[in-house]
């Protein structure tokens, strides 16, 4: 009897085998699994377990009362959120600031993993490396004063303006409304541009040394190669944070915006973030505030699978 024949005798028979593959492959691998154990439950009860929190998007919740004894509104909480000119007001701001730090952050990023990549003195590229990095370890509240105290009046900004002749007298520029986007944008790149390029360095390792050595043999110059070796060899990154990033949008900081904002921009520092953390902790609102966390979530996640689509049938890498 042929293997056809006994399945169509025996159907369990097919069942028990794939039942039996999988058993295998988990004891296989019984150790990795194991060591996977402490940080799925670290997901499961700092990422999962409190969206049992989003019932409070549905409810007018008070404090003190059972979560389920609340009083069900339905979707009055994000009726009112659309209807609110400072939400539309906050995702303007927000978008604003994540468009400008995902260009300049990603261009930046690239532009320095380029340059590195061409240097030929190991010392100097380390010596340019390390000062890259180090902003990222500094964290927002010491980087937010290092920054208030270069834009101030009497300022490193405002001197070397001041001296070149291209403003005639300082300017405070924390309180002009008009700049405060770009300054968060700049102290993104400055922060994070050294960060960034470690990826993108990475991943020109990878790039097999033969094709520069083709390359210069046909007479390409540096640039040529740059834009027909390097910059293809590390496309699948690129596009994979790129991915990401747009996944990201909505998170145009917190910590910045609350640190260097003044009372004369506010209205163009206020993100999603800090309107959650305005009507949730100060106001006391905390469906409506959780309503605003939602939404941001799913904009998020549609955004992030419709990135991954877009890669998917231009026939880029993407993530699933």
């Amino acid at each position: 009897m042929d293997a056809a024949s006994e399945l169509k005798a025996n159907p369990k028979a097919r069942s028990v085998k794939p039942t039996r593959s999988l058993w295998k492959k988990v004891k296989q691998q019984k150790a990795l699994m194991a060591m996977s154990i402490p940080f799925v439950l670290f997901v499961i009860v700092f990422s999962y377990v409190p969206l049992w929190g989003w019932l409070m998007a549905f409810q007018d919740f008070k404090l003190g009362t059972p979560m389920l004894q609340n009083h069900w509104v339905g979707l009055d909480n994000f009726r009112e959120l659309f209807r609110d000119d400072s939400f539309l007001r906050v995702i303007r701001n927000t978008l604003a600031m994540s468009i400008i730090n995902l260009v300049f952050g990603f261009l930046s990023s690239i532009t320095l993993a380029l340059l590195l990549n061409e240097l030929r003195s190991i010392m100097f590229k380390r010596i340019v490396q390390t000062i890259s990095y180090l902003p990222h370890f500094i964290s927002w509240v010491v980087a937010a004063n290092l920054i208030m105290n270069m834009l101030s009046i009497e300022g490193i900004v405002n001197y070397i303006l001041v001296n070149l002749h291209l403003i005639q007298e300082p300017i405070l520029w924390l309180s002009k409304g008009e700049y405060f986007w770009w300054i968060i944008g700049a102290s993104n790149v400055w922060k994070g541009v050294g960060w960034g390029a470690i990826i993108y360095l990475a991943a020109m390792t990878m790039i097999d040394p033969s094709l520069y050595e083709a390359a210069s043999i046909d007479g390409a110059g540096r640039f040529r190669k740059i834009f027909h070796i390097t910059l293809p060899g590390i496309r699948p990154i690129i596009v994979i944070l790129l991915i990401m990033s747009i996944g990201h949008i909505l998170d145009a900081g917190f910590e910045q915006q609350y640190l260097l904002q003044t009372p004369m921009v506010v209205d163009q520092a206020e993100t999603i973030d800090l309107f959650v953390l305005k009507y949730g902790i100060n106001l006391s609102r905390y469906s409506f505030a959780t309503a605003s966390g939602i939404f941001k979530t799913l904009i998020s996640v549609i955004l992030l699978v419709a990135a991954n689509q877009f890669a998917k049938r231009m026939g880029q890498e993407r993530l699933f």
